[in-house]
């Protein structure tokens, strides 16, 4: 059999795909294997699932979503998507702290390869989680709860722990959010105003297509308690209707606009869930930089937007806060993240992420684990200050190495 991911840039071949309807099927199955991968929803852009292995799919688990309000979590299995949770939250009067910009991207999946939202004051997605209970390499489970010695180092894991089978996810009273959209916003002003475009609200992206000095598109995801918005902000204007953060395509993909009130989960994804995500021909790449840097490194890639708007459909700006997760990218200090969504063409693409990556190179500039990236394996691990201590983890867990694969080989 073989598999293809969302991108359909990454094709493998696993020895053996399955399905498994019951946990006691996934120990039975990960016991008797030699090596071990799991897909998610597909939705990553470097072969971070790929396997000559068992695939493993967890889509058939039973959905699990459990509500404990006496410790403000939910208890969710392996297999449930984020568009999954929205509505028994919802009904319940809870909420997440953040979602990422698609609903239908799978919560293990996404809390594994620290998957963010934005807002200078939310975590990647990750940190919400206080308890995973996985399979280990000889079948038996374990959970790992928040304040034990390796939880830091076990959130974002990569799938080398094992199997995850649950997560608890903690909750907050839910809220509602207010969505505005900023066009044509000048480049200087971003730069010259960076920590008051990034603070404007809950949740800010900034979109540009790198053709000309401007930020087509700001996105102010709001409180809707907090007051409306100016018609005019730093040279750029309120939109005048609807928008998709890539052009021509339809906005009733997008979450609603215009100020309308609406809780959490409808507002804070770009994308609704009832609709295919994004463009859907794509690559991505998206690199994460201290937040000190990022005015410098906006500098940079300015300099060689001719290089990179060619192959670009859009570029996403945003904040995430700090986090104390060993293989995030956001580890250790104010983050920002640069996110590019290429043309589905590599013979394209790759010239455009080279040029990235060269105008990176002062920066200390992370790849997200689930994209697109060129660099050496020594820079991306000497972005790691808990590196080798993650490495120990490994060893400790699963000395006979059942659940790497060639591209965790690569850099851990």
């Amino acid at each position: 059999m073989q598999l293809t991911n969302w991108a359909r840039n990454i094709t493998f071949t696993p020895s053996r795909f399955e399905r498994p309807g019951r946990v006691e099927q996934i120990q039975e199955l990960v016991a008797g294997a030699d090596r071990v991968r799991v897909l998610g929803t597909g939705h990553s852009f470097s072969d971070i699932a790929a396997t000559d292995g068992l695939l493993l799919s967890l889509a058939a688990l039973p959905l699990t979503v459990d509500i404990d309000r006496a410790s403000s979590t939910v208890l969710v299995s392996a297999g449930a998507r984020f568009g999954d949770l929205m509505g028994p939250l919802d009904d319940a009067g809870l909420a997440l702290h953040n979602t990422g910009s698609l609903p239908h991207i799978s919560v293990a999946g996404a809390c594994a390869t620290a998957t963010h939202g934005s807002g200078s004051g939310n975590g990647c997605l990750a940190t919400a989680v206080v308890e995973a209970t996985l399979v280990g390499p000889d079948g038996s489970l374990r959970t790992i709860r928040e304040g034990d010695a390796d939880f830091d180092g076990s959130v974002v894991a990569l799938g080398l722990l094992g199997v995850i089978t649950s997560l608890r996810l903690r909750v907050l009273p839910s809220y509602q959010i207010r969505q505005f959209v900023y066009d044509d916003l000048p480049f200087d002003a971003l730069v010259g105003n960076f920590d008051e475009v990034m603070d404007a609200a809950y949740s800010v992206s900034a979109f540009t297509h790198w053709r000309e000095p401007v930020i087509e598109m700001v996105w102010r995801k709001q409180l809707a308690s907090a007051d409306a918005p100016p018609p005019e902000w730093l040279g750029a204007r309120l939109a005048d209707g609807p928008r998709h953060p890539i052009r021509g395509m339809p906005t009733d993909y997008a979450t609603e606009q215009l100020g309308v009130p609406g809780p959490w989960s409808a507002r804070l994804p770009h994308f609704r869930l009832e609709f295919t995500p994004s463009n859907g021909d794509e690559l991505q790449t998206e690199y994460l930089l201290p937040r000190a840097q990022a005015v410098d490194a906006l500098k940079a890639l300015d300099a060689v937007r001719a290089q990179v708007a060619p192959a670009l459909q859009v570029c996403e700006i945003r904040a995430v806060a700090e986090d104390r997760l060993w293989l995030s990218p956001a580890y250790g200090r104010p983050t920002v993240a640069l996110h590019f969504t290429w043309v589905e063409d590599m013979g394209a693409a790759a010239p455009a992420v080279a040029a990235v990556e060269r105008a990176l190179e002062g920066f200390e500039a992370r790849p997200h684990w689930g994209k697109v990236f060129g660099m050496a394996r020594d820079r991306v691990r000497s972005m790691y200050p808990r590196l080798l201590d993650f490495e120990a983890l490994v060893l400790r867990v699963d000395p006979e190495r059942k659940f790497p694969n060639a591209f965790t080989e690569r850099y851990l």
